[in-house]
């Protein structure tokens, strides 16, 4: 797309949901504040440290900012911002995070004393399963409209650069080897004021290129928010996507969540379904279940599935996504999983055997959760899904892990941790979903 057609680019966003979802908002604040939904963060220290020792110029004139001279383009800077392994060979990338789940594994080695692994690890560490596919594999992509390198206020793309450094711009996307060619298309398109003009252009015009299922426009005073504080407006389409993963469909709405790499997510949710491995009268409790896709993959064999979220859109999902796929032993309840679980646990006393999966955040579980799940002997198998096992997750492996402890009030018998499975979802990040199976 031409500087020139970007420059016309106006300040309202619509909503873009095709098979591949799309998040496109509007800011009420500025027009330079515009995003695709949520904007990337802030590369790391290390990729960042010649832009911050150089911070560019950036006028409010609008005029064109000043930018370190360097053979790197920005695109190619963004790429190294997202996909920062986009330069090694798949296997390579496959060991380096092998390596660093082994690293995280040995650090929870040395906070607990019931490990089952060898070699400095709690527990056996499997090889990193592959990603079927490792090029243009999101089914969702997020966009943000801002200043550009060349001081273009109207760039659409992803953001590099950090606030403290007040070198934040917006550089395009094309380079990114992880996002399908017509959500790139997207982010070149000319986007018009009018709500009729987006429709006409998306249906009838050259943005009909993109075959979008949907079209949705929301108007928000900040980057993000959720349906609940701004609704969503249909402007075309149907209301939903839908994605096929291991024989089943499933409906998603806008702010529910889904694994952004669908073949992907089949390897991650057979994954679970092995290490469940229960037989005879057993339920499964599904805490942050989003749309069902996990509770729904591993139903088959259980006497019940329970899933607990937060999100009403992705609640209604779930339910309609048990009746889509013709499943009556799956109920969905809404709310906190701090408050819902503790309360649904003294009804399912009478269960002789319950298995736990757990897929939080990157803030990991509440301690209200750990604390229920770790006082209910019932639960005998956990199997938790981590993005960043690292971080916040470490602290739920250790209460889940650590000898009794009357001031945490954690009274039941400690689990071990016996397997832990990478799955890579993130081709060319550093990112992949660890699954780690406790015992007990």
């Amino acid at each position: 797309m031409s500087a020139a057609s970007l420059s016309r680019l106006l300040g309202i966003g619509p909503q873009l949901i095709s098979r591949q979802l799309f998040c496109f908002h509007t800011s009420q604040r500025c027009c330079t504040n515009v995003t695709f939904g949520q904007s990337l963060g802030p590369t790391t220290a290390a990729k960042q440290e010649n832009v911050r020792k150089h911070p560019p110029k950036i006028r409010k004139s609008g005029k064109t900012a000043k930018f370190p001279s360097t053979n790197v383009t920005w695109e190619e800077r963004l790429a190294d911002a997202v996909t920062p392994l986009w330069r090694m060979n798949y296997e390579e990338q496959l060991q380096v995070k092998y390596e660093a789940q082994k690293r995280t594994l040995q650090l929870l080695n040395t906070r607990i004393t019931n490990c089952s692994g060898t070699d400095g690890l709690c527990c056996p560490l499997h090889s990193t399963l592959p990603s079927p596919v490792t090029v243009g594999y999101r089914n969702k992509s997020t966009f943000s409209v801002n200043r550009g390198p060349d001081g273009n206020p109207k760039t659409v793309g992803h953001y590099i650069g950090t606030g403290k450094g007040r070198n934040i711009v917006c550089t395009h996307s094309d380079h990114l080897v992880n996002m399908p060619e017509k959500h790139k298309q997207v982010a070149r398109e000319e986007i018009r004021k009018h709500q009729k003009s987006l429709v006409e252009y998306f249906t009838t015009g050259p943005g009909a290129a993109c075959e979008l299922t949907s079209l949705y426009f929301q108007e928000s005073a900040m980057t993000r928010c959720l349906h609940e504080e701004s609704p969503y407006q249909l402007l075309y389409g149907i209301p939903y996507i839908f994605e096929e993963v291991l024989g089943l469909t499933f409906r998603i709405s806008p702010d529910a969540f889904f694994q952004v790499n669908t073949e992907g997510a089949e390897v991650l949710y057979q994954t679970v379904r092995d290490l469940i491995r229960a037989s005879g009268d057993y339920i499964v409790l599904d805490v942050c279940c989003g749309t069902g896709a996990v509770g729904l993959t591993v139903c088959q064999g259980a006497a019940r599935v329970i899933g607990i979220e937060l999100i009403d859109q992705a609640v209604e999902d779930a339910q309609c996504n048990a009746v889509l796929n013709g499943i009556d032993n799956c109920e969905f309840l809404k709310g906190k999983a701090e408050i819902v679980l503790p309360e649904l646990l003294p009804s399912l006393e009478g269960a002789k055997f319950l298995v736990a999966v757990v897929n939080p955040s990157r803030a990991g579980l509440h301690y209200r959760v750990v604390r229920a799940i770790r006082n209910c002997e019932q639960i005998r198998r956990l199997v938790y899904i981590s993005c960043k096992p690292e971080g916040e997750a470490m602290r739920n492996f250790v209460e889940l892990c650590c000898l009794p402890d009357q001031q945490k009030k954690l009274f039941g018998d400690p689990f071990t941790p016996t397997l832990a499975v990478p799955v890579d979802m993130f081709p060319h990040t550093p990112h992949c979903e660890l699954v780690l199976l406790f015992e007990r």
